[in-house]
């Protein structure tokens, strides 16, 4: 059964989101906070744009997570109320991944086809065909187990 947690996009100011959500649900980062700057080809961003929140997620009560990352204007993203908001499901294996991702983003407008990622996840974003935002994220670490 795949997991379903929130993911959340900030226009600047996930880190301070965040450190308010760790002040409320109280335990430390996952991984700490990933920056814009530690991105491939991040010398193609703006020195502030390197210092925004690639990703920070927060482990919550009964093994649940909460997610985010600020958007990058100099790509074109805008915040708008409604995309600022993510379904994101991990699955237990990458053919689960790909038949979800399939399935979910039928008629919807993909962000990012499922591929393997620089941070080691097999992932994909989209919006579905009645406006809700979706992430697939299967953690390749897991095959490994």
């Amino acid at each position: 059964m795949p997991k379903f947690n929130p993911y959340l996009n900030f226009d600047g100011n996930a880190e301070e989101a965040f450190n308010f959500y760790k002040s409320v649900f109280g335990g430390e980062f996952s991984g700490g906070i990933m920056r814009m700057g530690e991105m491939p080809d991040s010398e193609n961003i703006t020195e502030a744009e390197k210092g925004l929140v690639m990703h920070v997620s927060l482990p919550i009560t009964g093994g649940d997570v909460i997610m985010a990352s600020d958007i990058m204007p100099s790509a074109g993203q805008k915040l708008v109320v409604g995309n600022n908001n993510y379904i994101c499901i991990s699955p237990e294996s990458r053919e689960e991944a790909d038949r979800l991702f399939a399935g979910l983003s039928e008629g919807g407008e993909v962000e990012m086809p499922m591929q393997d990622q620089f941070w080691g996840d097999y992932f994909g974003s989209f919006k579905d065909k009645y406006g809700v935002c979706w992430m697939i994220d299967y953690g390749v670490a897991k095959e490994a187990k």
